[in-house]
């Protein structure tokens, strides 16, 4: 659900127009200004006459104009004008716009948008005799500040009465510094479902009532988190302590449960009693025969280590009771014998409800170590693909995610082998950066290849330099990357819709398409499995040329479109037409 909809257009309008000085005085407005034009919110006319003016301080006015028009005469759209500059692109551009929005999410836009009461307005003998009450309440607050300020300076005698000992406790009552100093948006109705939230330079939402029933509660990028997970994804792993590291407003979470604002289910402990029980049994009996210390500290690390062992092993147990029967022999419910011929591929296709991915045998080590499963968008451990399913409020990933019709329980452990809980592998025991290798594709996912790969940051996908298009630059990476089906799905949204005929389509320039015309040729080289169309046939095939007069293929048009000998979307759709025409007349004759 968007943020604004939570905001009456007239709380919209009115901080519309305190903020209309404050945004024409932006920096270099011409983005701005074109982004509220994609959106027909200004008039071609005066865009047009503001967008030529060289002038700063004309610019500012022709903007504040703008602005103003909006205000008058379109304010209906206030909430459309709001959603525009919003978006990620203007917000980098103008920081004052990202202070705009974080002062609405927070709630203290109020502040300044605060009309006065009309009781104050007024003359009226009520409002005469509530000012009245105001004056003789500040009146007293000075006073008791005064009577306190006495009270510290040193008197003749060291006791102090009664009165003295609470006049620090008046003082503290009385101190006008607590209100309006810090707006708790916990308290607001407007974030009574959800709130936003941070951990390192991660933003997310938390959903209260996710959050109280335990699981995936925070939702960032697309994709749900569970509390710990998205420490994990903001880099605060280490932490172990999401209570602390996932704030609100700059306040921990475990200062919002223990206040009440949040509910959190409880988490169960029976390791520390155990471990307990087996120290106290250990003592109790060195304590008959004389040990020495190195000896004593010896056996007490192998009882810890084993209870250790021993309560991670009781959880799998209590969690997974019913599915080990159905473990056992290969066999389902009823008894029957499970086929498992369909099952030797590497990877295999799996859903849980709605949700579906595929599962790689070779990352799989258990249900919550290893990302194994994939989706379009994510990798997940078998666990956090389960919960993906948010219509499951009970489940178990063994029982639940299934695999040509069996579940995963009937594949253990003959397909599916569940490491050790002591296993240190990749997997199990990754260091911080195997640990986001896991989130990226271990192949290029155009050749189907390992090697050195570039990863994706905004999906799974991981790509050979030369196999990307355009191709990869080390030096033009920087710190974070996205690949062409992510930079084409992202820019979506900044296109104008347009109805256009396929004539004029082809007639646009295709310096406007390059995205589009890179993200057609990746799916052709994706899916030409055999490179038969990538490579010149000519070198491969005797006596192409005799049939074919102007050979052509995946790898020159690209070379012709990065090197913008196409003009116009007609010159690239052409060559890519006579790919499959070449073919077509050569297997004819």
């Amino acid at each position: 659900m968007d943020p604004l909809d939570f905001f009456t257009n007239e709380e919209l309008i009115r901080f519309f127009h305190y903020k209309k000085t404050e945004m024409s005085c932006m920096e270099q407005p011409n983005t701005f200004l074109n982004q509220l034009r994609d959106y027909d919110l200004v008039p071609e006319k005066l865009y047009k006459k503001v967008i030529r003016m060289r002038c700063k301080e004309k610019k500012k006015d022709g903007v504040y104009e703008i602005l103003d028009r909006l205000e008058k005469e379109r304010s209906d759209e206030v909430k459309v004008f709001w959603r525009c500059v919003f978006h990620d692109h203007i917000l980098q551009k103008y920081p004052v716009l990202s202070v705009l929005r974080n002062s609405l999410m927070d709630g203290s836009y109020k502040s300044c948008v605060k009309r006065p009461d009309s009781e104050e307005l007024t003359d009226s003998p009520q409002s005469e005799e509530n000012t009245a009450k105001r004056q003789r309440q500040r009146s007293k607050r000075k006073k008791s500040v005064d009577e306190a300020e006495d009270d510290e300076q040193p008197g003749p005698s060291s006791s102090s009465s009664s009165s003295q000992q609470k006049s620090p406790k008046k003082l503290k009552f009385s101190s006008p510094v607590k209100r309006g100093e810090k707006v708790n948006i916990w308290t607001f109705a407007l974030f009574k479902t959800q709130l936003p939230v941070t951990c390192g330079d991660k933003e997310a939402t938390l959903y209260r009532d996710k959050l109280a029933k335990g699981g995936a509660c925070l939702l960032s990028q697309g994709r749900w988190f569970t509390p710990s997970d998205f420490e994990q994804f903001a880099g605060k792993g280490s932490y172990k302590n999401w209570k602390l590291s996932i704030r609100c407003q700059n306040t921990p979470l475990q200062n919002l449960i223990k206040e009440g604002h949040l509910n959190c289910p409880r988490m169960k402990r029976k390791y520390v009693q155990k471990s307990q029980k087996q120290l106290f049994t250990q003592s109790s009996s060195e304590n008959s025969s004389p040990t020495s210390s190195e000896e004593m500290e010896e056996s007490v690390g192998q009882e810890e280590l084993r209870g250790e062992q021993d309560e991670e092993e009781e959880q799998e147990e209590e969690e997974d009771d019913d599915e080990e029967e159905e473990e056992e022999g290969g066999e389902t419910e009823e008894g029957e014998a499970v086929d498992l011929s369909e099952f030797q591929a590497p990877s295999l296709p799996v859903s849980c409800g709605s949700v579906s991915g595929v599962l790689f045998k070779s990352r799989f080590a258990s249900g919550t170590r290893g990302k194994s499963i994939r989706t379009e968008e994510c990798w997940f451990t078998p666990e956090e693909f389960m919960k993906q399913e948010l219509t499951l409020t009970d489940g178990c990933w063994k029982r639940d995610i299934k695999c040509h019709g069996k579940t995963l329980s009937d594949l253990l452990p003959k397909i599916l082998k569940v490491h050790s809980l002591l296993c240190k592998c990749d997997l199990c025991g990754p260091t911080e950066q195997e640990l986001l290798d896991q989130d990226n594709d271990d192949e290029c996912f155009i050749c189907n290849s390992d090697g050195h790969l570039v990863c994706c940051d905004e999906c799974p996908r991981a790509f050979h330099d030369k196999c990307h298009i355009p191709t990869l630059h080390a030096k033009e990476l920087g710190n974070k990357w996205m690949c062409t089906y992510c930079v084409l799905k992202n820019s979506q949204c900044w296109w104008r819709h347009r109805t256009m005929t396929e004539e004029q389509a082809l007639n646009s320039p295709v310096s406007q398409y390059i995205v589009h015309c890179d993200y057609l040729l990746l799916c052709m080289y994706k899916e030409d499995t055999q490179r038969v169309f990538s490579k010149d046939p000519s070198t491969m095939v005797r006596r192409y040329r005799e049939f074919i007069a102007e050979p052509m293929w995946l790898d020159r048009v690209k070379d012709k479109l990065h090197s913008q000998k196409y003009e116009t979307l007609r010159h690239f759709v052409s060559d890519i037409s006579l790919i499959f025409q070449n073919c077509t007349t050569f297997n004819r004759g």
